[in-house]
């Protein structure tokens, strides 16, 4: 895989989702939809919603797992996904308009859909399963990180966040400059032991993800092994999640 150059300002804006906190309410996939429907992206086709096959273009989707521990209990975790901004994105290396690219100025990931041929190559190439196919208009999308909204200044400061960050009511996703080390994300990730998703795959993604805690009433005389069951939920989810975008 070739390496991309990196980003010349060194900023790394993403996010980092708390795998701890997130309930699976679907609040970032909707907040997301409705923002990007009628911005940077749009439009964000809906086929058919109501019938027996509904399809349609969606940043955001959340998977949600129940796993069980060897003392029996059970804990239910949800996991958001959406598009990483990869360090060294594959998508766009296979991209032969170049429609596919990363900012230099901030190191997100984004689609110019006036040079997209509709060679779904990028598709093919994520890893991750982050590319929607919009076949209304014959072009590829995916997450933006709301670029046109982190960006606006006619909006209040502490609303430039991603439509999903805003939304989420627990606070489970945070939002900032990954490229700085002391950057409040950069310390949480630090702090929490926050992992890549699917890392064997070396894209280098941006983004972040922060494990599953034990739950208070898990502690008993073998809490240690517990809290490394559960810390080890995360490689788990990533095994399912790697089957699934390979069928």
């Amino acid at each position: 895989m070739t390496c991309l150059p990196k980003t010349s300002s060194g900023k790394k804006l993403g996010l980092v989702i708390d795998l701890d906190i997130c309930v699976g309410c679907h609040a970032c996939a909707t907040s997301c939809k409705e923002w990007n429907t009628s911005g940077y992206s749009a439009p964000l086709t809906d086929l058919d919603p109501y019938g027996a096959e509904p399809d349609g273009v969606w940043f955001n989707l959340v998977h949600s797992f129940e796993v069980k521990n060897e003392g029996g209990d059970s804990q239910t975790v949800n996991f958001p996904r959406s598009c990483l901004h990869c360090d060294d994105a594959p998508c766009v290396t296979v991209c032969p308009t170049g429609a596919s690219y990363k900012r230099e100025e901030d190191g997100i990931v984004l689609v110019n859909g006036d040079t997209c041929i509709d060679c779904k190559l990028c598709s093919w190439a994520c890893p991750y399963g982050a590319r929607e196919y919009d076949t209304d208009t014959g072009v590829m999308k995916k997450c933006t990180l709301c670029v046109d909204k982190i960006y606006n200044q006619n909006l209040p400061e502490h609303s430039r966040v991603p439509a999903c960050v805003a939304a989420c009511p627990t606070g489970a996703r945070s939002f900032g400059d990954l490229g700085d080390p002391n950057s409040g994300v950069s310390k949480l990730v630090k702090d929490r032991e926050g992992f890549d998703l699917m890392p064997e795959q070396g894209c280098s993604p941006v983004n972040k993800y922060l494990p599953p805690r034990v739950r208070q009433t898990e502690v008993r005389e073998d809490t240690p092994h517990l809290q490394a069951q559960v810390s080890d939920t995360a490689n788990a989810l990533l095994k399912w999640i790697d089957k699934a975008l390979s069928r």
